[in-house]
């Protein structure tokens, strides 16, 4: 198990990511260079995403209603107006008032109420880190200079995903399996897969089939598919890392 970040270590790590999202995109040689990650979009459409995201959970966090999203009318006009950067930068900076005026304990809506997770302003930070950290990761390989998520980024990013993301999925459609993810940098976490979901606190008994190792940076891209399932070393049953892969829906 490991710590998710202050509050205000969230907020800064978002700031961090979307600029690093703005600076691959300002040294690419197009913004209509394609994205690996996302090979539908192009680096305008990978931009336009992450403000229209962070637009959106700014309001989401501002109207602090647990009984489902913004309207259309209470989102207002999303569409960039002018310089796409500097419109992307105004993004993040709503999302950040809204989340410092919030605090992290106020309550809001957010799709993962089926996890259990918090329903929280500072659950948003926590995953719009990722949201940015991904984004960035996506923005640099486009530009031709991927670099690995930030460390503190990275640890917390393979719990978040597999206790927000992954918990939200419902029933494993396979096999049951256990499967360990280690660290390099020391945390590891054990999830069982099985018809009643994830288990993120499975009892002690029982070895895992697949062990997933590397650093976090490269388990956190893994997970969202960013990287190929043989950039990190698997030991045990590869079949269920590629399944596990598969199943989770991720962009």
């Amino acid at each position: 198990m490991t710590q998710t970040p202050p509050f205000d270590d969230l907020l800064t790590l978002i700031d961090d990511r979307s600029a690093a999202l703005r600076s691959a995109a300002a040294a690419a040689s197009s913004f209509e260079v394609r994205v690996p990650g996302c090979p539908d979009w192009s680096l305008d459409d990978l931009i336009y995403h992450l403000g229209t995201v962070q637009r959106f959970w700014a309001v989401t966090t501002r109207l602090a209603d647990t009984s489902g999203p913004p309207s259309t009318e209470q989102r207002g006009d999303m569409e960039p107006r002018g310089d796409l950067l500097t419109w992307s930068a105004e993004s993040t900076s709503l999302l950040l008032d809204a989340l410092r005026a919030a605090g992290p304990d106020r309550p809001a809506w957010t799709w993962w109420e089926a996890s259990g997770a918090p329903m929280t302003a500072g659950a948003i930070a926590r995953h719009q880190v990722q949201e940015a950290a991904v984004h960035a990761y996506d923005a640099q390989e486009s530009a031709g200079k991927p670099d690995p998520l930030p460390a503190a980024v990275a640890v917390d990013g393979v719990a978040e995903f597999l206790t927000v993301g992954m918990s939200c999925l419902g029933a494993w459609p396979h096999r049951p399996a256990r499967v360990a993810f280690t660290a390099t940098e020391g945390p590891a976490w054990l999830v069982d897969l099985s018809p009643t979901g994830v288990d993120f606190a499975p009892a002690a008994s029982g070895d895992p089939v697949t062990t997933v190792h590397g650093p976090a940076s490269d388990l956190v891209l893994a997970l969202y598919k960013r990287i190929p399932a043989d950039g990190v070393r698997i030991d045990g049953d590869r079949e269920v890392f590629t399944a596990l892969r598969s199943w989770s829906a991720t962009e």
